[in-house]
């Protein structure tokens, strides 16, 4: 049996609950946090969180997983402190070149029917060496364009509230509203239906790949205009950080099945306690601690709404 209406609504409806059961302890225990600059500090590094998310999103809507986004972010992160600062189009050069080879290697996981995690593991090792030629030690700076645009404070609602709405208005609008999104995504839902309307499977995969790296180029941006300098080992936990949150989010591994607005939930949700348990002083083991107990608790819910269902 399938799911009922209510059963399907509520099963959409656990990523914003995993929010609130995060932000009632925080409010109890510091309601000083519910301000313009309280809300700013603990999401303070959302945005990157939810862009690296978003590229794990899109490598996970054709059932594939990418083990390398994290030294993904960092590189760029070094890219951006580096050869942005100094030779500028040598920089966006080599941004855009991350984000080809990133399409190129879609295409290659799909064309020769590779395992994406073997190919994406190879290629973490291949983004941290980069990185690591680039900046041996952390440092850098960032462009002076860059920290301005990180540091511009909007008005009400807090910058990093705001741009992750609109990362995920304009995220939902390409990948789950647009015609060229609901045909790429064809490939991890239905690609029998796909290579039946004479579609490429090839392209698809390397479409969606390539969407992920500008994301990933987006997330790099982002960390190094917040953190002012770099590292090659600056956003390796963003790995499973981004898994994570896009489950948290409703996301599944096989079928296509993603949310973008469930995915940028789980990513503030994630960022939410691991901020707010470091503002306590509490010791970091405990921060990815608590993240995991989130993501096991959600999952649990959605396999009871499921057996739910199936009993009905």
């Amino acid at each position: 049996m399938t799911f009922t209406l209510d059963q399907a609504r509520l099963r959409a409806m656990l990523p914003a609950f995993s929010l609130v059961a995060v932000l009632v302890p925080i409010f109890f225990l510091q309601p000083a946090t519910f301000s313009y600059f309280g809300i700013g500090l603990l999401l303070n590094l959302a945005v990157p969180i939810v862009l690296a998310t978003l590229a794990q999103l899109a490598i996970i809507t054709v059932n594939d997983l990418d083990l390398s986004i994290g030294s993904f972010v960092s590189l760029v992160a070094c890219i951006g402190a580096t050869l942005l600062v100094e030779h500028p189009l040598l920089g966006v050069a080599a941004l855009v070149g991350c984000v080809l080879l990133y399409a190129a290697v879609g295409a290659l996981v799909e064309y020769r029917q590779i395992p994406s995690i073997v190919v994406t593991l190879g290629l973490s090792f291949v983004w941290s060496g980069l990185a690591v030629l680039l900046l041996p030690s952390p440092g850098g700076t960032s462009p002076g364009w860059l920290l301005g645009l990180m540091t511009f404070q909007t008005p009400v609602v807090a910058a990093p509230i705001a741009w992750s709405i609109l990362i995920a208005v304009i995220g939902h609008a390409l990948l789950m509203r647009s015609s060229a999104g609901v045909r790429v995504r064809g490939a991890g839902g239905n690609p029998r239906a796909v290579r039946r309307f004479g579609w490429s499977l090839v392209r698809s995969k390397a479409t969606l790949y390539g969407v992920a790296g500008i994301f990933g180029v987006l997330s790099g941006l982002c960390l190094l205009g917040l953190t002012t300098s770099a590292d090659a080992n600056l956003a390796l936990r963003y790995t499973l950080l981004s898994i994570a949150a896009v489950i948290l989010g409703g996301g599944e591994f096989v079928g296509g099945r993603v949310s973008v607005w469930g995915a940028v939930l789980g990513a503030i949700t994630l960022t939410l306690a691991a901020s707010f348990l470091a503002f306590l002083n509490i010791s970091p083991d405990w921060q990815v601690g608590m993240q995991g107990a989130i993501l096991i608790i959600v999952l649990s819910l959605r396999v009871l709404l499921q057996r739910g269902g199936e009993q009905k």
